[in-house]
């Protein structure tokens, strides 16, 4: 099989890289930053991401790198429980643990595994093209590129993606975040605990990623205006453990953002081009499926390359294997942020009543389809 060129390495395109060059693939990624270094924030990768990186080889190195989240807790702004989900139940179904890590940590593992001498730095996608022969990339520092078979996996505001599907759109979802990494550590009891609080059109999240570290992320409804000294007036009458680990964190050190996704659309594919993670599924991070999905992705890509299908029957498989599931992420997620952003009271109330009357075996059954990640046997099968 000819070289396979990936634009962009992000989580998505490093593990893509990976999962190809597992089964004999020659690739090389394009990265628009001169250096892989992620905004300062944490991830939780989940038991479906987890799996992929136990079939790559890097479950160990990743669990050991970050924390073990065994529970995942939605509470009101005061630490009362309203829900929660149980990942360790599944581990030892499943040989895995959801694991908190530092994103630039997990990035380094992955550009180490697919080898730095596969990646060039500095090289910032303007346009692709289509020839008969395969794909012409241009660069904005002026080079140029040839390649066989393309894969976009450059993020939601994809250059891939606008060469080959330009009306795609971007959703703004009426909601911006901070994220930040605190030098702290928390108490025994929330230590392998993911913990959500939600207020009145916000909402605070944390998680221990190492032994010193924890990450946090804000988010609040826009119309609540997007100031940056709006952070700590917006949650200064959360729990104290909460509202101190953003206190404690330096300005330098948050980062802020709108919260946008990608509407779902069709197709991914076009002949040797597909798209990947964000690129073709960009999804609110409600759900902390972001970047699991587009380790999925990879996932399956490995599979279907690795199994001998011609590029163009693979990429369209692969379209057909992922398309519903992430798109159906995307759409829950989407919905989630909504209820989690409630202002009105009376419903705020009745929100969190039925929360607290669900079963928790349907939250579970909702965190088991999440960690499939389907059959290998079928994938190849049309």
């Amino acid at each position: 099989m000819q070289p396979v060129t990936i634009i962009g390495a992000g989580i998505g395109g490093l593990t893509t890289a990976l999962a190809l060059q597992q089964c004999g693939i020659t690739v090389h990624i394009y990265e628009a930053a001169p250096e892989i270094r992620p905004v300062g924030a944490g991830i939780v990768m989940a038991g479906n991401a987890m799996q992929v990186f136990r079939k790559l080889g890097l479950q160990q190195r990743i669990e050991n790198t970050g924390n073990r989240m065994a529970v995942m807790n939605i509470t009101d702004e005061q630490l009362r429980l309203l829900s929660a989900m149980r990942p360790d139940l599944l581990e030892q179904q499943y040989g895995v643990c959801n694991t908190a890590i530092h994103r630039a940590d997990l990035q380094m593992i992955l550009a180490d595994a697919v080898g730095w001498e596969h990646i060039s730095l500095s090289k910032r996608l303007s346009a692709a093209e289509q020839h008969p022969d395969g794909f012409r990339l241009h660069f904005e520092d002026g080079s140029d590129a040839g390649c066989g078979i393309l894969i976009g996996a450059d993020g939601i505001r994809s250059v891939v993606r606008q060469c080959f599907f330009p009306h795609t759109v971007i959703r703004d979802s009426g909601q911006v975040c901070w994220r930040g990494i605190c030098e702290t550590t928390l108490p025994p009891e929330h230590r392998h605990h993911a913990v959500e609080a939600w207020g009145k059109g916000v909402r605070l999240g944390i998680t221990q990623i190492s032994d010193n570290k924890v990450y946090w992320y804000a988010v609040a409804n826009k119309k609540r205006g997007t100031a940056p000294g709006l952070l700590r007036e917006l949650f200064h009458d959360f729990h104290p453990l909460l509202s101190a680990i953003v206190l404690q964190t330096p300005d330098s050190s948050i980062h802020f953002s709108a919260i946008e996704d990608l509407k779902p659309f069709d197709h991914w594919t076009a002949g040797n081009m597909c798209l990947v993670g964000d690129a073709a599924h960009a999804t609110t991070p409600n759900l902390g499926q972001g970047a699991c999905q587009a380790v999925e992705d990879a996932y399956v890509l490995g599979k279907l390359l690795g199994a001998g299908l011609p590029t163009d029957r693979a990429f369209r498989r692969y379209e057909q294997i992922r398309r519903n599931k992430a798109h159906s992420i995307v759409k829950q997620s989407r919905m989630l942020g909504r209820i989690a952003h409630i202002e009105y009271n009376t419903l705020r109330w009745l929100r969190n009543w039925l929360m607290k009357q669900t079963p928790s075996f349907l939250a579970n059954r909702q965190l088991k389809w999440l960690f499939d990640i389907g059959e290998e046997g079928k994938m190849v099968r049309e």
